[in-house]
């Protein structure tokens, strides 16, 4: 079959390109993306005013690119997104750099080290534009080279974006002040703040902006006493392990003002609510239940948290911005399952404010309220003791009414339909061979069913045993023995 290559024209294609709808903040977040990709532990950021324009250097102290890589970098789609990437690899479709620096202003500048050799590059959208050609400049003009600075080292990376007409306004719009445009910055500031909170947290990265250093914001407040923490559960998902941890923020009587402001982040308490979705400690989605609920007051206090490989960015949809997903459906059933508990529990600490006993240490204990019990005779299911409202209810009763309920849950534990088997009872006539397990909670049932007077004498006690799951092997003759042998007489 005959074919002709056709190469799409320049300006249109750009200006596409400008228009995926990258905010300032997720823009700067996706290119300090390639600087942690780069294995950068420091990077600097500068947001400089000039008046009628200005310019943003990212500069880090990464691996650095030797001419060939830097032209590689600056294609247009230099990576194909189906490739496997390295562990921990925020990229995916070599884009980035291009589309998030095209979303802030026309000119891109990269200046790169690698082994003590320098390389530059620059895309120029006003002549691009003018010749239609995908032109790429081998040289930084001297304008830009001049504040670009140096490379302090044998390797890094310092990109410079200026010609901010979209950050600063366009043509048609008048440009910001000096003052709006540092209130910019300092909002981007507190962005990047909670995108790479997780990263910065465990000190792998300092991040620098202005010469303020980022201070992560923790949505979660994991280090307040208050706060209710669940285990982390791992789900297989079409192949990919997705860790999935629930949090259930204190209530605002257990913050200080300092504290209660800082926890409702830049939305507020009620908008920070819902999913939030990290990839490779990368925060990419938060602040929406993922279209399962409707946000409301009484759930402000659930966040649960997602962590996915970058394995799993196909399977969720994860969009060029990094700023979005879209979960499989197998993941939305377990994930709405997860969501409806930790819903109610905030609703609880929201309304009761049943967190206030405990003051001095925080709750873990896992999300489901059954969970198979790991033993060798088959899946059966034991009760949850550490789940949180039953961690509540206990520490709030006396102990003989604690020794009642920690009875009645094993009742119903050993009642669950998942646990009664179908094996027949022995005839009548044996007395069956029982562990002392067993006699035991058949003596603390009947204990419990003779002081509270549901039964008046032996034969309905042995009536009322011998209807329970928990005592489905065992005959009356045995019942009667253990009875018996126990002085439980009831005439």
């Amino acid at each position: 079959m005959n074919t002709v290559v056709t190469q799409p024209s320049a300006t249109p294609v750009i200006q596409a390109l400008r228009s995926l709808g990258y905010s300032a903040g997720t823009a700067i977040a996706d290119l300090i993306d390639n600087s942690l990709d780069a294995k950068a532990n420091k990077i600097n950021l500068q947001f400089k005013y000039f008046g009628n324009d200005g310019a943003i250097t990212i500069a880090d102290n990464g691996y650095g690119m030797n001419d060939d890589t830097l032209q590689l970098a600056m294609n247009i789609g230099s990576k194909d997104p189906r490739t496997d990437r390295q562990p921990k690899e925020l990229g995916r479709f070599g884009m980035g750099l291009k589309t998030a620096s095209f979303s802030l202003g026309k000119r891109l500048s990269v200046l790169t080290k690698f082994n003590g050799d320098y390389a530059q590059r620059c895309w120029d959208l006003d002549h691009v534009t003018q010749c239609n050609e995908w032109q790429l400049f081998t040289e930084i003009p001297n304008e830009v080279r001049q504040f670009m600075g140096d490379i302090e080292g044998d390797s890094g990376t310092i990109i410079c974006i200026d010609k901010l007409d979209r950050f600063m306004g366009s043509e048609n719009v008048k440009t910001i002040q000096e003052s709006s445009f540092f209130a910019k910055v300092r909002r981007i500031h507190h962005h990047l703040e909670f995108i790479f909170h997780s990263i910065i947290e465990h000190g792998k990265v300092q991040v620098i902006l202005n010469g303020n250093e980022l201070d992560p914001w923790d949505p979660f407040l994991v280090k307040h006493t208050s706060t209710l923490e669940g285990e982390t559960q791992v789900l297989n998902i079409n192949g990919n392990k997705i860790k999935v941890k629930y949090y259930v923020l204190p209530h605002a009587s257990f913050l200080n003002e300092m504290e209660y402001k800082r926890a409702g982040g830049s939305r507020g308490w009620r908008d920070h609510q819902g999913f939030y979705i990290y990839r490779e400690n990368r925060l990419l989605h938060y602040g929406d239940w993922l279209g399962m609920f409707q946000k409301d007051t009484s759930s402000q206090l659930a966040r649960v948290r997602i962590d996915l490989p970058n394995t799993a960015d196909e399977d969720w949809q994860v969009d060029i911005k990094k700023s979005a997903v879209i979960p499989p459906d197998k993941a939305k059933r377990r994930l709405e399952t997860i969501a409806k508990f930790v819903r109610r529990v905030s609703r609880d600490v929201f309304y009761y404010r049943t967190q206030g006993t405990h003051t001095n240490q925080n709750f873990k204990g896992s999300l489901n309220t059954w969970e198979l019990s790991g033993s060798d005779d088959g899946q059966q299911f034991v009760l949850n003791r550490n789940h949180p409202v039953l961690s509540e209810i206990q520490k709030r009763i006396d102990g003989e009414s604690l020794k009642l309920l920690n009875l009645y849950l094993k009742f119903v534990q050993l009642g669950s339909p998942s646990n009664i088997t179908d094996s027949p009872k022995m005839e009548e006539e044996s007395i069956q061979i029982v562990t002392d397990a067993m006699k035991e909670l058949v003596i603390q049932f009947a204990s419990i069913l003779i002081k509270l007077q549901v039964v008046q004498n032996k034969q309905q006690l042995i009536d009322a045993l011998i209807t329970q799951p928990a005592f489905d092997s065992l005959n009356r003759k045995t019942l009667k023995s253990i009875i018996e042998e126990a002085n439980l007489n009831h005439e």
